[in-house]
């Protein structure tokens, strides 16, 4: 039996939305109970690299806390780019105000889940994954997506939302020539437009283990005989060359020099006339939201190198590639698709 990749009726989101609601509590209990975040606004408004000093932590991990208190509605960057206190927070939590509720947020300081995001967060460092990475391959790293058994469950994991995501991106890009879906994990990207345009050829590029998953998909899908598979190291081995290059849900796993890399990589793999298309999620420009966004880019910082980014910061890392993206079109969990092709 043949399987189809088709929309879902309704997009899980919300779903997705309790499933990482936790990382607000850890992340705000962190800020008050840990790192008197609050309290030291209260002094004085501070650059986010002043306080990043004062609290020592390094730039990820400040980003993702300062741009989740921002997505909160505790702190607000003024005119000046300075970082200051909202009403609420002013209000509620600087320790010693009227109405304070620090320590009743402070009761959780010692929850595991916070004393981890603590630790993370000091750290800059994902969590062990049993000696390794779970969700992250380069050379250097020892990962989860390097053993049979948990390469293949991690894979078919995220499955689950390349499944409804898949055929909703699919239906609003068009794609022709031979489509490189780099670190294309299960390949569902690449077959749900391979079953929309019997004319495409796709290569998916992973690990060997990962490609496994990969073959049995296309198989199952119907696609197998315009699916190829390239084991390969993204960073430093030669990526094939198609008329379009897809990263999706890639990018977020990886600090700024490692996606600077791996964009122009793919960039130099793009036949001429060729487009680059991100499809992840995408924080605001100013770095203030939206909340879902800024909890998931907390998950990504605590299990991968990476976190969340905005459209500004693709742009700005393309145009130096000379590569001029569009807007992002919205596809479904929160993700979305930004598009670039090489400028004038």
């Amino acid at each position: 039996m043949l399987f189809t990749l088709v929309p879902p009726a309704a997009d899980p989101a919300p779903i997705f939305e309790l499933f990482r609601g936790t990382y607000a509590t850890e992340l705000l209990t962190a800020a008050v109970a840990h790192f008197n975040i609050f309290g030291r606004l209260a002094q004085a408004p501070a650059t986010q690299r002043e306080l990043a000093a004062e609290v020592n932590l390094a730039e990820r991990p400040m980003t993702v806390l300062v741009t989740a208190l921002r997505a909160m509605g505790l702190i607000a960057r003024n005119g000046s780019g300075l970082l200051t206190l909202t009403a609420t927070a002013r209000a509620h939590l600087v320790p010693g105000a009227a109405h304070d509720v620090g320590d009743y947020i402070g009761l959780a300081a010692q929850a595991p889940g916070v004393l981890t995001m603590v630790e993370r967060l000091k750290t800059n460092r994902p969590a062990d994954a049993g000696g390794g990475a779970a969700f992250i391959y380069r050379d250097g790293i020892a990962s989860a997506m390097e053993a049979e058994e948990s390469a293949r469950h991690f894979t078919l994991a995220l499955a689950g939302r390349a499944r409804n995501v898949a055929p909703v991106l699919a239906d609003k890009i068009a794609v022709e020539g031979r489509l490189i879906d780099v670190a294309g994990g299960t390949g569902l990207y690449s077959i749900a437009f391979l079953q929309r345009r019997p004319q495409l050829r796709a290569t998916v590029v992973d690990r060997p283990e990962v490609l496994k998953v990969a073959e049995e998909m296309a198989r199952t899908h119907g696609v197998a005989d315009r699916l190829t598979l390239h084991a390969a190291d993204m960073f430093r081995d030669p990526l094939p060359r198609g008329e379009a290059v897809l990263l999706s849900n890639v990018l977020h796993d990886w600090d700024v020099a490692e996606c600077r890399l791996l964009l122009e990589r793919c960039a130099k793999a793009l036949t001429p006339g060729g487009r680059l298309l991100i499809h992840d999620v995408f924080l605001s420009d100013d770095l203030d939201g939206p909340l879902p966004i800024a909890l998931y880019s907390a998950a990504l910082f605590t299990l991968t190198e990476g976190r969340a980014y905005s459209a500004a910061e693709y742009r700005g890392w393309l145009r130096e590639m000379g590569l001029e993206a569009g807007d992002v079109m919205p596809t479904l969990i929160h993700c979305g698709v930004l598009s670039a092709c090489v400028g004038p």
